[in-house]
């Protein structure tokens, strides 16, 4: 028997998500409830429909806490079977990827994903520190490791390969911060709703260099939930459910990092999900068939470089890509059109799912102010981890 994958399988027929921000008077649970009940009201199903579901959350320890229990407990869904699911960044869609699964192999008839972080709540302004969900090892090989170093060193590689001197690629990368801002401001969910300018990008403080406060995503508390079901079941309860061709994901042993044939200009994972997920969903020439993106940009450099990784744009051309507004609302293949990760916000066990819930609710033409025309083929990507050692993941949905 030849695997054959779960391409046109499942459907979803439901989501919900919450405000992304600063949401200091809600706790982790009110906000997997206020996710889950717009889910459910989406779908027009009962809680009792649903067979099994899949919890992403990364710290635990000031999000729900460990395993499982706190969604059954939070959305008084007893005895059902409940998987939490943890994956750095891309938590969000693992829990996706585990109800999709569920169905397409016809254990369950409908499945729910959530993923909710209460980071705001650790007190710090960027992430915590992974060192521990890494073990001993992170101490030894990158004791000084952050994210904004990671990712600015990807920069300085992409540039140096690529010939951009230090004031075009700020330009570059500037530019894709002010698309998300413009964006953003459109969304009324979104943490940061404000426009800026390209002026304002260029001249912000240097948090890693060259990428400023404008090139870096904030943190976030929020929730997003996915109703997934067969197309045959998801006929009777709505005309506009939204297909699911693929999901995959992509995870490094580290290779990146210990041997030399990696180039550092690229996320091998990103490369290899989205090799697997066109397979998947027969797609040949993503820059032709795919409509619209969702892609995981924690820094502006992550989402110049994954243009390239998931075949859009060619190695090193980009930049033309983002200059000529390829990208833009209104261009060719709109990206983050509801601010992505640097507006929308980075709750890190939803942000999967949030992206989801905009190619969602574009796909079903219900995205407002920021509706694109005709979408057709969409993809989200969620990356977790630095560029030397990650886990990617690519989605591929369809109305």
């Amino acid at each position: 028997m030849v695997a054959a994958g779960i391409k046109d399988k499942v459907v979803i027929v439901g989501m919900g998500c919450t405000n992304f921000g600063e949401l200091w008077d809600k706790s982790a649970e009110d906000l997997m409830l206020e996710a889950f009940q717009e889910a459910l009201a989406d779908a027009g199903v009962e809680k009792k429909d649903i067979e099994a579901a899949w919890l992403g959350t990364c710290f635990e320890e000031v999000s729900v806490g460990k395993s499982g229990i706190p969604l059954a407990n939070t959305l008084k869904m007893p005895y059902i079977p409940v998987t939490r699911v943890e994956n750095f960044c891309a938590t969000g869609t693992e829990a996706f990827r585990g109800a999709c699964y569920a169905v397409a192999s016809g254990a369950y008839d409908m499945a729910l994903a959530l993923g909710v972080e209460k980071l705001k709540d650790t007190g710090y302004g960027g992430l915590p520190d992974f060192g521990s969900a890494m073990g001993t090892k992170n101490r030894f090989l990158f004791p000084n490791m952050t994210a904004p170093g990671a990712f600015a060193a990807l920069a300085t590689r992409y540039f140096a390969r690529y010939g951009l001197d230090p004031a075009e690629g700020k330009a570059v990368l500037a530019r894709i911060s002010v698309k998300s801002h413009r964006n953003g401001a459109l969304n009324p969910k979104a943490h940061l709703r404000k426009e800026i300018t390209l002026e304002e990008a260029m001249k912000s403080p240097i948090v890693a260099w060259p990428l400023g406060l404008y090139d870096c995503c904030g943190v976030s508390d929020g929730a997003a939930c996915a109703i997934v079901t067969r197309p045959e079941i998801a006929r009777a309860l709505r005309p506009d459910p939204v297909l699911v061709k693929a999901v995959q994901i992509a995870v490094s042993a580290m290779g990146e990092l210990t041997h030399q044939d990696w180039d550092g200009t690229h996320v091998e994972t990103t490369c290899r999900a989205a090799a697997r997920a066109y397979a998947e969903a027969s797609i040949t020439n993503p820059r032709k068939e795919i409509s619209l993106l969702e892609v995981h940009d924690c820094f502006s450099i992550t989402e110049l470089v994954t243009y390239e990784d998931l075949q859009i744009s060619a190695r090193g051309m980009a930049r033309n890509d983002v200059e000529a507004g390829f990208f833009d609302l209104d261009g060719s293949m709109p990206c983050q059109a509801d601010g992505g990760l640097k507006c929308f916000g980075h709750p890190i066990g939803a942000s999967g799912l949030r992206m989801i819930y905009e190619v969602y609710k574009q796909l079903q033409g219900k995205a407002g102010p920021r509706q694109i025309k005709n979408p057709g083929l969409a993809l989200t990507h969620n990356l977790g981890g630095v560029p030397y050692f990650s886990i990617a993941s690519v989605t591929i949905l369809s109305n």
